[in-house]
């Protein structure tokens, strides 16, 4: 079973930095569609940001300007830079790969957590 990995989180001081990657544990088939996901205490999961193949990339209203979301396709990786980064901006980071074939991949979550 292929699984999606996470990595690059941790804690960070407001108005810092941190970049978030995703790689897949074999090969997946027809990714159409990659994002990252989080969900916060207490609260549902939530998207941050898509990256379709092809169509115009999409971000919550919360994080534009200052995260940015970028994929290869040749390694079949996507990474979340966050930039600026604030308390609400704490959660547990999901990736996600949508195939054209309906298979949908999750990885694990990869803690943030922003405080000074």
């Amino acid at each position: 079973q292929v699984q999606l990995v996470e990595s690059g989180g941790g804690l960070v001081q407001p108005g810092g930095s941190l970049r978030l990657s995703c790689a897949a544990s074999g090969k997946i088939f027809g990714i159409n569609r990659m994002g990252w996901y989080r969900q916060a205490p207490g609260k549902e999961r939530d998207l941050v940001a898509i990256i379709p193949s092809g169509d115009s990339i999409n971000y919550a209203d919360s994080v534009k300007g200052r995260f940015t979301i970028s994929r290869d396709n040749g390694k079949n990786t996507v990474d979340l830079q966050m930039n600026s980064l604030k308390p609400e901006d704490t959660g547990v980071y999901y990736c996600n790969y949508h195939t054209i074939f309906g298979g949908d991949y999750w990885g694990q979550g990869t803690q943030v957590t922003v405080s000074s």
